[in-house]
């Protein structure tokens, strides 16, 4: 097959974040103040640190503004669940994320259900699962979004394809097989238990791999000519006993069978954010009664 067409997550994410910078100046303009965008963290766990900081970055470019909440590790569900429900009540602010894992202590699902519908920018809040797995207007969790706009820069009709998304996660991998579905892919969701994985994802034009198993998906997975979209993140030894970034899906193998693949980092990461910004611009308009923008 040759090298695989690289997928530029980061230079699509960058237009998109572009474009949400000029609707978000422009809605600013009639409204009066900028789409907001509450971010809150409970603990000091390093990673979720790095992704609230990238996320605060990402709004500064891209006229909305970024409210930081910052809370103990040792905070109560119910103290949580309050400042959640004062976030909802806040005008300043279009978009709520909860910044997950959330201590032990501390029930996610109460918590997510406790965001306003229409400030879940995750996406994640039972109303809004319910709407995307029945075709309705909802947020879309952001990941899969930008998995699925990926994919549109390659295959510029994906009526019909066959799709294998590899995880069955409530984050990325159940909402992008809803999502393939919504696009009129033919849909296989395979998961650890899933007998003969590697033989069903060989069939697939298109390998969504979610599965957090650092480097699991070799050559030996992949159809060739297929699309591989890598969503995994995880850090790994490198020369010199360097930390690096790796995915889902071994670069170096894959991307010698496959059509087209993301790397890691530089694909589905930087459309993850993107696609956080675009929620937030589209629920200060839905709050508004203002139509969608087009993207």
């Amino acid at each position: 097959m040759g090298q695989a067409k690289l997928v530029d997550g980061a230079a699509v994410a960058a237009a998109l974040r572009r474009r949400i910078a000029e609707v978000a100046a422009r809605l600013r303009g009639e409204i009066g103040t900028a789409p907001g965008l509450a971010t809150v963290l409970v603990g000091d766990d390093a990673a979720s640190q790095v992704y609230v900081r990238a996320k605060g970055r990402a709004c500064a470019g891209a006229e909305i503004a970024a409210f930081d909440i910052r809370l103990p590790s040792d905070i109560s569900e119910a103290g949580l669940v309050a400042e959640v429900e004062k976030l909802n009540r806040d005008e300043r602010i279009d978009g709520v994320l909860v910044q997950l894992p959330l201590p032990r202590q501390i029930d996610p699902h109460r918590v997510v259900g406790t965001i306003d519908p229409v400030k879940d920018v995750d996406g994640f809040h039972p109303l809004n699962v319910g709407r995307l797995w029945s075709g309705l207007p909802t947020m879309v969790p952001c990941t899969p979004q930008g998995c699925l706009r990926l994919l549109r820069t390659v295959h510029r009709d994906l009526t019909g394809l066959d799709a294998v998304v590899l995880g069955r996660s409530n984050i990325v991998g159940k909402p992008m097989a809803a999502l393939l579905i919504g696009a009129d892919c033919t849909v296989t969701v395979i998961h650890s238990k899933t007998r003969d994985a590697r033989e069903i994802s060989c069939r697939a034009d298109i390998l969504i791999a979610a599965a957090g198993r650092p480097a699991m998906v070799n050559a030996d997975w992949v159809k060739p000519g297929a699309t591989v979209i890598d969503v995994g993140i995880s850090l790994a030894a490198g020369p010199g006993g360097r930390s690096r970034l790796v995915g889902d899906v071994d670069f170096a193998s894959v991307s010698a069978v496959a059509g087209a693949i993301t790397p890691v980092p530089g694909g589905v990461g930087p459309m993850t954010i993107a696609c956080l910004l675009l929620n937030t611009l589209l629920a200060a308009c839905r709050r508004r009664g203002l139509c969608d923008p087009m993207f």
